[in-house]
């Protein structure tokens, strides 16, 4: 690779290749300027070299890796790659057919010795002026070699050239890319660790696939808080098994090829909740778990459960007193999350009454909530809530100590 010099040190070891193919004509000079606008007959026998154009290498310009850590460490000193235009024009007598002959100097010069070789440019740079003008340049150092093509440019591309040279009269030139050119920063990258011991592992590609997720309680049985999670589906056993519940990877007990079992964590919020299980393949020395495969995500529905008594109690809303239910859940209540408290009357005759309310929002998570119920008309009422879609379950039996009516006051 090379510095911020690469550019000019082509340019100028061109230069003194070219001086060699100018001496079949005696007294050319080789230039490196803006063509000019004096007529190309009243000017001496020489080679102009102009660098028009400059762009980017196609075939190095996606292999520069990740130069940066996350956190703007430098691991790799970025590198530019770059393609080189230039306009090689000539002048002379034309009777004395000067410019062609110099022309064909240069076409078998850059024919012959298409590569800027290390010894090219480093007596380039050992000689004035270029001693002094490029003393730190390392193009030398380059790997790959600068190469010289011409370029078949049409007539109107060749015109589109010359016509950025404002009043300059068009003279007998050709085009040549030089590539590539990779320049560097001057940055010091933090060096890693030589690699000590070197591991190869060659794995089958098996993927875990997750058919449904049911409660151990049987197919159709609500998922609760105390429920056992039992994950169905293929190619399920790897070398370490993890489910992926709640952000979190949770070691399962039990597992085999078209079944796993897990216990609800107790963390877990009620509502729709997705999980994943997770492959993690054993390597290294000694060996340690590496990500591996994940499969597809599957939903379920974790449900609440009311536990304990309900209690009833007022809250002050806009300076008003309104009554509500304070309700203990066996799972937290997210502060964002939804809640809606059911009520239905227990009386069996045609004019029954349903309320739904829902809950204010909340400040901080919880396994309780109070929710007002403004306009209840007084009786007995079933009473559920709703998580996010996730409904408490209705027994219906008055004897149960966790479900049954509610007296309204």
């Amino acid at each position: 690779m090379s510095n911020y010099l690469a550019i000019a040190t082509v340019t100028g070891t061109l230069h003194n290749l070219l001086t060699n193919a100018s001496a079949v004509v005696p007294g050319a000079k080789v230039s490196t300027k803006r063509p000019d606008g004096a007529a190309a007959e009243a000017q001496d026998p020489g080679i102009n070299i102009f660098l028009y154009q400059v762009t980017p290498n196609a075939a190095y310009r996606n292999a520069d890796l990740p130069t940066r850590r996350a956190n703007g460490q430098l691991v790799q000193r970025p590198q530019t790659a770059l393609n080189l235009h230039y306009l090689l024009s000539f002048y002379g007598d034309e009777t004395r057919l000067e410019p062609q002959r110099l022309l064909g100097a240069v076409a078998r010069q850059l024919h012959a010795r298409p590569l800027l070789t290390k010894e090219d440019i480093t007596q380039t740079v050992a000689n004035p002026p270029y001693d002094t003008l490029l003393a730190t340049s390392n193009l030398a150092e380059q790997v790959d070699l600068v190469r010289f093509t011409p370029l078949g440019l049409s007539l109107e591309e060749l015109s589109k050239v010359w016509s950025i040279f404002f009043q300059s009269p068009y003279v007998l030139s050709v085009v040549y890319q030089g590539s590539v050119v990779l320049i560097e920063t001057d940055d010091a990258p933090q060096q890693a660790m030589s690699v000590q011991t070197r591991n190869v592992y060659v794995r089958p590609f098996r993927q875990p696939v997750i058919d449904r997720v049911i409660s151990t309680a049987g197919e159709g049985a609500p998922i609760f808080a105390n429920s056992t999670l039992q994950i169905e589906g293929k190619q399920l056993k790897g070398d370490t098994t993890l489910v992926l519940l709640g952000g979190i990877e949770r070691t399962p007990l039990s597992v085999t090829d078209r079944q796993i079992t897990l216990a609800v964590p107790p963390d877990l919020q009620a509502g729709p909740r997705g999980l994943q299980v997770i492959h993690k393949f054993r390597m290294g020395s000694p060996e340690t778990d590496h990500r591996g495969v994940e499969s597809n995500v599957a939903t379920f529905i974790l449900r609440p459960n009311i536990v304990g008594p309900i209690f009833e109690t007022t809250e002050v809303e806009d300076g008003t007193t309104l009554p509500a239910l304070i309700l203990n859940l066996d799972l937290t209540v997210g502060k964002d999350q939804r809640v809606v408290l059911l009520l239905n009357s227990t009386t069996t005759t045609t004019n029954a009454r349903a309320y739904s309310f829902l809950d204010r929002p909340r400040s901080a998570d919880g396994d309780s909530v109070t929710i007002t119920i403004p306009g209840v008309a007084p009786g007995e009422y079933f009473v559920r809530v709703q998580i996010d879609g996730a409904e408490s379950p209705l027994d219906l039996d008055s004897a149960s100590p966790d479900f049954g009516p509610t007296e309204m006051l």
